[in-house]
């Protein structure tokens, strides 16, 4: 878990990035690929995309305005993907010396 503060329309906001999170970051990621790819579907995914980016907003302090909802969802995603990224890269560091010690045997 790591926090994350932004700044959006001159308001500071603070959200703890936890599992939960980022599960739902991902999940939001998916809907609007999903409606992305297919507008037709947009109208039967709408309500699932709103009722996820309240449930991310409602984990933010101080509790987000409306106006600064949508770049708030922006930021948190980029820090969810920046995350995501971090870990990449260490699990990558870890399976380095693995193999190269499996080509000195």
């Amino acid at each position: 878990m790591s926090s994350k503060e932004f700044e959006v329309n001159g308001t500071d906001y603070k959200v703890v990035l936890t599992d939960q999170i980022i599960g739902q970051v991902n999940n939001l990621k998916d809907l609007y690929n999903t409606s992305y790819e297919d507008p037709e579907s947009f109208e039967d995914v709408s309500a699932e995309i709103s009722s996820t980016i309240n449930e991310i907003a409602s984990n933010v302090e101080p509790p987000a305005n409306d106006s600064d909802l949508d770049g708030l969802i922006q930021e948190i995603i980029k820090a969810v993907d920046s995350k995501a990224s971090e870990i990449e890269k260490e699990l990558q560091e870890k399976e380095k010396p693995r193999k190269k010690s499996k080509s000195k045997k």
